[in-house]
């Protein structure tokens, strides 16, 4: 299973890889950039269109992090709270079992 995987993200890699060729050989023209803060001139659309990308990845990934970060905190919080219950009714119940007998 883990072998097909492979396979299939490596043919899926190079299909990106030609498509992503295929793309840049098709838009040689340069165009130019204006980003609002600095602007590039004769930049590759190619170029350009992967830079975006990675930009875009890299956004998601950072928000994908601080979502995942703040979970794994307020897990944290829980795990806490929930061992603290659990002494506090371990020690209420001791009592009542000793009377029980």
């Amino acid at each position: 299973m883990a072998t097909l995987r492979r396979i299939l993200f490596a043919t899926l890699s190079i299909v990106l890889m030609l498509l992503a060729a295929m793309f840049a050989y098709s838009n040689p023209t340069p165009i130019d950039v204006d980003i609002g803060f600095v602007k590039l001139e004769r930049v590759s659309l190619a170029l350009a269109f992967a830079f975006v990308f990675v930009a875009g990845w890299l956004f998601g990934l950072l928000t994908v992090a601080l979502t995942l970060w703040r979970s794994a905190n307020e897990k944290r919080r829980l795990k806490k709270t929930l061992r603290h219950a659990e002494a506090e009714l371990t020690t209420l119940r001791a009592p009542q079992l000793e009377d029980a007998h």
